[in-house]
């Protein structure tokens, strides 16, 4: 993801204070924050499936899908689903029990249903127990509850999620290999040593399934395009930064396009914003924050938090010969989770046209904003 360590952290203040009361009585492990964290300071030898598998040895891991669906009607669609993965200690204080608690695990779902205007999610969050939640190392398989990534033998990957009416049973199948970002795959989110992740993503993932969103009596039968991402590391956004913006489009001409802003609170982008232009064919280019023009053609302002988003940009890439403009599908696509989690964020489905080279193309994908209703910068 882009940079989504802070939305973790601020994720879980609440529930590491429910934690830390806990570990009185349960003998939960109290060195929350505690050193001996890998960083992400240098580049990795990547190695897949593996390392489609969680990092335990980094305090911070998620795994990110977006994805622009449509039924047999053409009705069109968004969803989120995304897993995070939160060390609170390098080691359970009782490994031999399933109780004993190394990690927590959040997860939102959400779905955005076009025709009807209508944007639902829900969050939960669990430690691992028995059989509650979890992430395998060997390759891609994490749930939290019943909301689950699996990857196949034959690299597919299955998405379950089913809660309060809305549902999400698809099949993705990658039509490009994994796309490094940064530099190999190690990307900067800031001056300091370590504040980084390894990053990587399936831009171009082609789905297949069904979908039920709350008043449809039986789920239907859709089909797209998916975009996944996951990172790890062990840092986060420092106090001087407010948040970010995070682009994730299709072009109709087999172009893909990962966009991310770390806005300051000063009202400047921090120097190491940039982004990664994927080929039809799959090979990609790193863009650094001069090679992106971004210009916000208008605002949103949320009716719960008043919060102001902005809600239609003009994107160019000059050297790459790429001019579009995106705007949401549904204006109001704002999470605001629950007591367990505790933030807002804004992070919906977007489509518009453009060119690319000489070619007028359409496109679609998915936006991702924190920061503008509180920021997310700096510790708890």
């Amino acid at each position: 993801m882009t940079t989504r360590p802070a939305l973790l952290l601020r994720a879980l203040a609440g529930l590491i204070v429910l934690v830390l009361l806990w570990s009185l009585f349960a003998g939960l492990p109290r060195d929350l924050f505690g050193q001996g964290w890998r960083q992400a300071e240098a580049t990795r030898q990547w190695s897949f499936p593996r390392d489609h598998g969680s990092h335990p040895e980094y305090r911070t891991e998620w795994w990110y899908f977006t994805g622009n669906l449509a039924d047999s009607e053409g009705k069109r669609y968004g969803y989120q689903l995304t897993f995070f993965r939160y060390g609170l200690a390098l080691e359970a204080q009782d490994p031999s029990s399933s109780w004993s608690v190394r990690d927590v695990y959040l997860a939102h779902f959400a779905i955005t249903d076009a025709s009807r205007g209508g944007f639902h999610w829900r969050d939960r969050a669990s430690r691992k127990g028995p059989g509650l939640a979890g992430a395998a190392t060997g390759t891609m398989d994490i749930h939290v509850l019943n909301w689950s990534a699996r990857m196949k033998d034959d690299g597919r990957i299955t998405l379950k999620a089913a809660q309060d009416g809305m549902e999400l049973d698809l099949n993705l199948t990658p039509a490009k290999p994994p796309v490094l970002h940064g530099r190999q795959g190690l990307s900067r989110k800031g001056p300091r040593p370590g504040q980084a992740s390894h990053y990587y993503s399936f831009t171009d993932l082609t789905a297949r399934g069904t979908l039920r969103v709350p008043g449809m009596k039986d789920p239907v039968a859709v089909k797209g395009t998916s975009w996944f991402d996951q990172e790890f590391g062990s840092n986060q956004l420092s106090q001087e930064q407010a948040g970010w913006d995070w682009f994730a489009l299709h072009l109709s001409d087999g172009r893909d396009l990962m966009i991310y802003y770390l806005r300051r609170k000063d009202g400047t982008f921090e120097r190491e914003s940039s982004g990664t232009l994927v080929e039809r064919d799959g090979t990609s280019r790193h863009l650094a924050l001069g090679d992106i023009e971004t210009e916000v053609l208008s605002h949103w302002k949320s009716a719960k938090t008043a919060g102001r988003y902005p809600a239609a940009w003009r994107i160019r890439v000059p050297a790459a010969a790429i001019d579009v403009t995106v705007r949401p599908l549904v204006a109001d696509q704002e999470l605001v989770t629950t007591a367990s989690t505790g933030i807002t964020y804004w992070e919906g489905a977007v489509d518009g046209r453009g060119t690319s080279g000489e070619k007028e193309v359409s496109a679609e994908g998915y936006v991702e904003l924190t920061g503008y209703a509180g920021s997310l910068g700096g510790k708890f």
